[in-house]
């Protein structure tokens, strides 16, 4: 019982952290400054704390502004939610050492579970900054890196292991960006290869690469066929691969062992 309430805890916690997620990613790209009190972009006028309030808010307000009535966007509530419950999954997987990687010990499941969630709050926000702008902050990735390679270091990594990982997958990219001259991929894509390779290691990294290709061309097809894109839109490759990373930290190893089954 203990573990649900608290399972339950940190998923509230994790709302509340997605509201402050929409704000970064909001202010990010019109230069906002973090600290200016809240306002509506539409009629400029101060936000009231009461409708501040994550997901709750939204839905009392139906999704407009109090003085204007301007549509507020969906992307509030979505974040709010997928960041709680990814608090919460991510807490369940760290305390019950579900898909540690072999360097990872269940006695620093704290530890995993604070390099997780930093790292999944930097990909949701690369997830919906990329998706929306085209565009991989360097602000965001060359952090999520950083915790990434520190934290597993911290976690008893091989060095020479994790710091081949980075750079192979990293190096994947980086040469497509040199032979089409930045068409194929973005500098920003050669950084996520680093993540990568650091966050999830050489082998759970090559399954999130593959996975990243495989829902970028599903997403591709159904946004296609939906007349949402044309054939030759941009792909926003770091929101693919911001989703693939979260999907092989829990079946990576589920998803290696089948493909080695099958060959």
């Amino acid at each position: 019982m203990t573990d649900i309430l608290w399972t339950i805890a940190v998923s509230l916690g994790g709302i509340c952290v997605g509201s402050f997620l929409n704000t970064i990613i909001f202010r990010s790209q019109k230069n906002i400054p973090i600290r200016e009190r809240s306002k509506c972009m539409k009629c400029m006028k101060p936000i009231h704390w009461i409708d501040k309030l994550p997901i709750i808010s939204f839905f009392n307000l139906n999704g407009r502004c109090r003085n204007c009535s301007s549509v507020i966007s969906w992307q509030y509530p979505m974040v709010e939610m997928v960041t709680g419950l990814l608090f919460g999954l991510l807490f369940v997987r760290a305390m019950f050492g579900y898909g540690f990687l072999g360097f990872e010990d269940q006695s620093e499941w704290i530890i995993v579970f604070i390099r997780d969630v930093l790292i999944a709050c930097l990909l949701l926000i690369i997830f919906v900054y990329d998706f929306r702008y085209s565009i991989i902050l360097d602000r965001f990735s060359v952090t999520a890196v950083v915790i990434a390679l520190l934290a597993n270091l911290y976690l008893g990594a091989d060095p020479t292991w994790l710091l081949l990982a980075g750079l192979f997958i990293g190096a994947f990219f980086g040469v497509q960006f040199l032979v089409s001259r930045g068409k194929w991929v973005g500098s920003g894509d050669i950084r996520m290869g680093l993540l990568m390779g650091f966050y999830l290691g050489i082998e759970l990294g090559i399954v999130a690469l593959f996975l990243s290709y495989i829902i970028g061309a599903l997403a591709g097809i159904f946004l296609i066929a939906f007349k949402h894109r044309k054939p030759e839109s941009h792909v926003p490759f770091g929101t693919f691969m911001a989703i693939a990373m979260i999907i092989t930290l829990f079946f990576g190893q589920a998803i290696a062992g089948w493909y080695l089954g099958m060959m």
